[in-house]
């Protein structure tokens, strides 16, 4: 369904005459950085062996592309109703998921086929915002929406807590931690109580979660059997891809060894590798990718992949900041940095283009604001290019 929708999008984007406003709409950060990422993925194809070059999943990386017709449809006709429909849509991913985990006792959402994993990120993502959410507001002097916002955040981290997603908790928990330095780090009284109510919720949800508490005791069983030589864990399974893949980079460190090349190397490679000990570890788990974002995209590209996908970070960022929503675009990049630790985030095949939308429907409504006559026009040459040097993340926002 979701890729039904990205074709949909594509051929209202083309009968909208949007390629005829291309070269202005690359001018917004976030849009460049996409086209640099993926022009780099179809540049890959150049070295890599084209009999092997479908397997794996690093061709849902070209997935970010949907960004550009989405951007440049929303008018200002079309914004509520985008908004509203997004809201709606979400609010019902967590009715469904909550219900699951409630009554079922099962994770994710099996009716939309939704992983525990990709119904956390969504979760965490929802998290940020509504925290975000809340300071916009208060600063409006609407604290009744503000305390909304704020009840909403914590149901959603409550749910998140009772997921099994570590790494993804983990991300929203230090992207939490970020917005409250920036947003207070002038004002010690105020940090103090917003680091003091982070960690005494955190201490709750934890204590009151079976499924954290089994998780926590799964990362320990899972070490020590990757110690005793079992790799057929979770956590096992992650430490042997990693070993394997950085091994993998150092041998092509700067061009890698091309798009869809990863997952060959993986199998051809653990027969040999450290006399063999990892030749088991397709039983355990079919071979997709590396679990890691910057492994997955150097054992494909090396160096100049890594470039790439920082890059797309920094125009992720920028195009937040230039709106002045700098403090919402370090969370979200702290959160897919973080994310990208122990899997390969912008694989997922839902979660990417929902944040990608939440992006396009912040950017265009903070620019209606501030200028009503400007979402609905077509680009002009230079609008909505940013003038700001380029600053580190923490020190702009």
């Amino acid at each position: 369904m979701i890729y039904w929708g990205m074709g949909m999008l594509v051929i209202a984007w083309l009968a909208d005459g949007g390629i005829s406003r291309l070269s202005d709409l690359i001018k917004e950060p976030l849009a460049l950085g996409v086209l640099l990422f993926c022009g780099v993925w179809v540049l890959g194809l150049l070295w890599s062996d084209s009999a092997v070059i479908f397997q794996g999943k690093w061709r849902k990386y070209f997935i970010l592309l949907t960004f550009i017709p989405l951007f440049s449809l929303l008018s200002r006709e079309r914004l509520p109703w985008v908004t509203g429909a997004l809201l709606c849509s979400y609010l019902g991913m967590v009715i469904l998921g909550s219900y699951q985990w409630a009554m079922q006792e099962m994770q994710g959402i099996s009716l939309l086929g939704m992983s525990y994993l990709h119904y956390s990120a969504a979760l965490g993502i929802g998290v940020i915002l509504a925290v975000f959410l809340g300071w916009e507001t208060l600063s409006r002097e609407k604290r009744w929406l503000s305390v909304l916002s704020w009840l909403i955040a914590i149901l959603l981290l409550f749910l998140q807590f009772n997921q099994s997603a570590r790494g993804i908790l983990l991300a929203t928990l230090m992207a939490l931690l970020l917005m409250i330095v920036l947003r207070y780090r002038a004002e010690w009284r105020m940090l103090t109580g917003g680091l003091t109510a982070i960690m005494a919720m955190v201490i709750l949800f934890a204590t009151s979660s079976d499924i954290f508490h089994d998780r926590l005791q799964q990362a320990g069983t899972d070490l020590r059997s990757f110690q005793q030589g079992d790799y057929q864990t979770s956590v096992g399974y992650r430490l042997a891809m990693w070993d394997v893949g950085l091994h993998g980079i150092a041998e092509h460190p700067l061009l890698g060894h091309g798009s869809g090349m990863a997952k060959k190397y993986f199998d051809d490679s653990i027969i040999t590798y450290k006399q063999g000990i990892y030749r088991n570890l397709p039983e355990f788990q079919e071979t997709a990718h590396f679990h890691n974002e910057l492994i997955e995209i150097g054992m494909h590209l090396g160096l100049l992949g890594i470039l790439a996908f920082v890059f797309l970070l920094w125009c992720w960022f920028q195009i937040f900041r230039q709106n002045r929503m700098a403090l919402l675009g370090s969370a979200i990049v702290c959160f897919i940095c973080i994310s990208g630790l122990t899997d390969t985030f912008l694989l997922y095949s839902g979660t990417p283009p929902f944040l990608l939308t939440v992006t396009a429907i912040a950017v265009c409504w903070r620019k209606y604001r501030e200028d009503p006559d400007r979402i609905g026009q077509k680009y002009t040459s230079g609008e909505r290019n940013g003038n700001q040097n380029p600053q580190m993340f923490l020190m702009s926002a």
